[in-house]
C-alpha cells in the first residue's frame, strides 16, 4: 500500500445520526479545544525544558487535532466549528495564564476579552438570528 493510498483510506471520526448538529458541533468545539490547550501547554513546556517528551506530546496533540478538526467539517460549518473552539481556546489559555504562570491581566483587558467574546459569540449565530432582531 502506498502512502496515498494509506492516508486517503484514513477513515474519519463518525457521530450517531441521532445527535443533533448542536451537539455534534458543540462537541467537536470542546474537543478541539482541549487537544488545542494541550498542545499549547505542551508547547510551552518544551520551550522552558527542552524535554522531547513535551515535543512528542505536542505533535501528538497537533496531529490528533488536525484529524477532528477534518472530521468535524463533516457535520458542521467551518465558521462555527473554529470560532467555537478559538472561543473556548481563548478563555482556557486566559485562565492557565493566570492560575499557573501568573499572569495578571488589568481590569481594562478584561473587559475587552469580555468584549471580543461577545463579538465572536455573535459571529456564530445564524444570518437569520441576526436578520430577525435587525
Amino acid at each position: 500500500m502506498s502512502t496515498t493510498e494509506l492516508i486517503t483510506s484514513v477513515p474519519l471520526v463518525r457521530t450517531p445520526q441521532s445527535w443533533p448538529l448542536a451537539a455534534t458541533a458543540g462537541s467537536a468545539m470542546v474537543v478541539l479545544a482541549a487537544l488545542d490547550f494541550a498542545g499549547a501547554i505542551a508547547a510551552k513546556e518544551w520551550s522552558t525544558s527542552g524535554s522531547p517528551r513535551w515535543l512528542a506530546a505536542g505533535i501528538v496533540s497537533f496531529l490528533l487535532l488536525f484529524y477532528v478538526y477534518a472530521s468535524s467539517l463533516r457535520y458542521a460549518e467551518l465558521a462555527m466549528v473554529t470560532m467555537g473552539w478559538v472561543v473556548l481556546l481563548q478563555v482556557g489559555l486566559l485562565v492557565l495564564d493566570r492560575l499557573r504562570y501568573d499572569v495578571d491581566l488589568p481590569t481594562g483587558k478584561w473587559v475587552a476579552v469580555v468584549a471580543i467574546l461577545a463579538l465572536q459569540a455573535y459571529l456564530l449565530m445564524p444570518s437569520s438570528t441576526r436578520a430577525g432582531a435587525a
